[in-house]
């Protein structure tokens, strides 16, 4: 039997790619045209002649300082992530230090009740006092810890995923647990291991709360806060803002390209058995 077309949901999903689509027009429009063409021809206004002019703006008033400083943060901040969640995950699937294991998880979970900003006066204090403050360690340290309860989640129901059989075989044949780790589960968690490194590097990435409060010199400054450097007091470049957010989106969108389906199925794993 042949299926009726389906025109609200095709009515729908037109209205949502123009919900979508429109924002990444205006953005590339006016990334490529000078501010008095912007002016002239308005935010739906197609650019008459093309010009670079904005991306060169951009790097003249800082863009990268502000790039570098936040491909630090956020390459820093997946090491931690990467380095310190698979183990954990591991442990609390093989049941390895059973109380302690699942007494450090619980622990992890309560920190997704935790939301940043009610710690973030303590947080102040703290990286004061240690000599973190204006510097981007005291950027990196809080944007990991916040993104490992939310890390260990997925990928704990990523490796539930994996056969017992395939754990059995492998004890039988007397490997240990180092080799079982770095020879069975790991290869088989990639999935879970692109969502987290996909996730953390979008936390890091996208941060605004931690280095609005804990940085202040222009030094330390990243993406996200430099983006007010194109505001004034008598107005606001919006071609050259738009050319920086084009940019500063480049990376995050070749990263979820390079990893959408191992991302896709990390997050497939995370319900777990």
């Amino acid at each position: 039997m042949r299926q009726r077309p389906n025109y609200l949901a095709g009515l729908a999903s037109l209205c949502w790619l123009v919900l979508i689509g429109l924002p990444v027009y205006v953005m590339l429009g006016a990334s490529f045209q000078s501010q008095s063409d912007f002016g002239d021809t308005g935010p739906l206004g197609w650019p008459a002649h093309f010009t670079f002019h904005n991306f060169v703006y951009d790097f003249q008033n800082g863009f990268g300082r502000y790039f570098l400083n936040t491909l630090v943060v956020t390459v820093s901040v997946v090491a931690i992530v990467v380095v310190l969640v698979p183990p954990l995950a591991f442990a609390i699937v093989r049941g390895i230090g059973r109380r302690s294991t699942r007494s450090v998880f619980r622990l992890f979970l309560l920190g997704l009740a935790v939301p940043a900003q009610a710690v973030i006066v303590p947080m102040f204090y703290v990286m004061s006092e240690v000599g973190l403050y204006d510097n981007l360690i005291g950027v990196i340290l809080p944007t990991a810890a916040f993104c490992l309860p939310v890390c260990a989640l997925i990928l704990t129901g990523t490796m539930r995923e994996i056969a017992p059989e395939l754990f059995e075989a492998m004890t039988v044949d007397g490997a240990s647990t180092h080799r079982v780790f770095f020879q069975l589960v790991v290869p088989l968690s990639r999935g879970g291991l692109s969502t987290i490194v996909v996730f953390s590097a979008l936390q890091a990435w996208n941060g605004f709360l931690f280095p609005l409060v804990l940085t202040q010199s222009e030094s330390s400054k990243v993406i996200t806060l430099g983006l007010y450097n194109f505001r004034t007091q008598y107005g606001t470049n919006v071609p050259g803002l738009l050319a920086a957010v084009l940019m500063s989106t480049v990376p995050i969108l070749l990263v979820y390209l390079f990893a959408r389906r191992a991302l896709i199925q990390g997050l497939m794993g995370v319900g777990g058995k």
